[in-house]
């Protein structure tokens, strides 16, 4: 496909909306001065303490696994239960007016405390944050993947409108050993 030139009447417009613009950025030659200074604060990168062993041509080098998941999304089937209410919720913890610091510590015990108590299901209000990814809400994804976390929990699921929607989990507890 080739590049059609610009007419006339089209170059005297776009010189005058060049001259028009301010430059946001460093200039190129600013750049490349930048970049030499970053690279003179940076300490050296670390080389390899062993060599990689060599590999055949050709052969597929192995992977690690992926890790094992802790507490998955739960099935469709109880999150279909809990918003036909047929799976009761058993309790809601809200964490609205927590910071990161307090949730973290109140949620391990509000679990347990249900879990001990014989609940199934219960509701976790995180909030949705202001553009959908709020702070709670990732550091309760993130808290849910802990050792401490897998041995009370087995599984969540995002709540139905009517308990919070996307600003809400459905948490589903194991049975009491």
């Amino acid at each position: 496909m080739t590049k059609r030139r610009l007419t006339a009447e089209e170059a005297r417009a776009w010189s005058r909306v060049a001259k028009s613009i301010t430059p946001i950025g460093p200039r190129p030659d600013d750049f490349d001065s930048m970049i030499s200074a970053l690279e003179a604060g940076l300490p050296p990168d670390p080389s390899p303490a062993t060599p990689s062993p060599p590999t055949r041509s050709g052969a597929a080098t192995r992977m690690p696994p992926p890790p094992a998941p802790s507490a998955t999304p739960a099935n469709r089937g109880k999150e279909k239960r809990v918003k036909r209410g047929k799976l009761v919720v058993a309790a809601t913890f809200d964490l609205h007016g927590h910071t990161q610091l307090s949730a973290a510590r109140a949620l391990p015990g509000f679990l347990s405390g249900q879990q001990a108590g014989g609940a199934r299901c219960v509701l976790v209000i995180t909030g949705k944050g202001r553009l959908g990814e709020g702070v709670l809400k990732r550091n309760f994804l993130a808290w849910l993947e802990t050792a401490e976390a897998r041995r009370l929990v087995s599984g969540y699921a995002e709540a139905h409108q009517r308990h919070g929607g996307a600003g809400a989990f459905y948490v589903f507890l194991r049975k009491v050993q």
